[in-house]
């Protein structure tokens, strides 16, 4: 069996907001194959940009193994994942001036990254153009931001994370700021390129169809997967085909199948829509059927105080999160007076 390209093994990352402890991971497993397109959505707040963050070796996590490619990134020191984020990750960010130098023009801007990296000479320009052209903005190479529009200026951003030819690309929201029509047009960049290239690309999105851009997507809630989406392409019904002489053209239709994530130790996330809709609540009854397994409500007279406690406990660090902000928002305006 072929080892997956990126691995990640209990993944944990606690981030300390003054004297609180934030759980953004809690042991997250993931597998992606090399050459694969996968999207990641959750909720804000459910753990998908520190998992981004991670892989491009932007944080470090607290707990757990993490693998790209050859590069064990919790083993490796700050100027090891320096020239691992030059050099094996190109990144692309849902706004224009995280991507873009404004007063460059669009080959200027793809070229930066390789001056950094110390390519000089013809060979500079040469593939910037090149990828300008992979991207359809061929025509366009010299001209400033001011004259593209965002979805162009955001497919010259997708050339800049290309420029050091890395085999990891990670975008956070790249369709977040362009219309629909635009967002088809990115959305069918990522695919060529990483069919073309050779990529491995991951996409965070709120889009609720990216499913239909990609070739599965996972859902992350609470710091942990949830689920995943896979897109298949089936006969479309009747089974029949329009012929064509000798040949036979077979319809095909696009099919998508959620499955719900076990982890190693066979626990599973189950929505909290679909917790409410049937009353379940701490405890549930496990029905083991010819078909499979049955999980219904437990008697009504079942308590459940352990998750009265963990209620309690979040509402105390909720509001103790608040106390904290307010005394240093107070702190800041005084000193902000000292100052003046």
């Amino acid at each position: 069996m072929t080892e997956p390209f990126i691995f990640c093994d209990g993944l944990v990352k606690i981030y300390k907001v003054a004297e609180l402890e934030v759980v953004a991971l809690q042991g997250l497993n993931l597998s992606v194959r090399s050459g694969e397109l996968m999207g990641i959505v959750g909720a804000s707040g459910s753990g998908k940009s520190t998992l981004m963050n991670i892989l491009g070796g932007l944080d470090r996590p607290t707990a757990g193994r993490v693998r790209v490619g050859e590069h064990d990134l919790l083993k490796m020191s700050e100027a090891q994942l320096t020239r691992y984020r030059r050099e094996q990750v190109g990144f692309v960010w849902q706004q224009s001036a995280r991507n873009l130098v404004p007063y460059l023009n669009a080959v200027e801007n793809v070229e930066l990254p390789m001056t950094l990296a110390g390519v000089a000479g013809r060979a500079k320009r040469k593939h910037a153009t090149e990828l300008l052209e992979l991207v359809g903005l061929g025509d366009r190479i010299h001209h400033r931001l001011t004259e593209l529009s965002g979805g162009e200026q955001q497919r010259v951003a997708i050339a800049v994370a290309l420029a050091n030819n890395p085999t990891l690309l990670l975008a956070d929201e790249p369709t977040g700021e362009v219309d629909s029509a635009t967002a088809l047009v990115i959305y069918g960049t990522f695919r060529r390129l990483t069919e073309e290239l050779g990529l491995t690309t991951l996409i965070v999105s709120h889009d609720p169809g990216i499913a239909r851009h990609v070739d599965r997507v996972v859902a992350i809630r609470d710091g942990m997967l949830a689920s995943e989406t896979r897109r298949q392409m089936r006969p479309a019904p009747n089974g029949a085909g329009l012929l064509t002489g000798e040949d036979e053209e077979v319809h095909h239709e696009e099919h998508f199948e959620e499955l719900v994530v076990l982890d190693n130790a066979g626990r599973l996330q189950i929505p909290k829509d679909v917790l409410e809709q049937f009353a379940i609540r701490g405890r549930a009854v496990l029905d083991i059927t010819d078909d499979g397994i049955l999980i219904r409500p437990a008697p009504d007279d079942r308590e459940a105080p352990e998750l009265d406690a963990q209620d309690a406990a979040a509402a105390r660090r909720v509001a103790e999160t608040v106390s904290v902000s307010r005394v240093s928002r107070f702190f800041q305006r005084f000193r902000r007076r000292g100052e003046s």
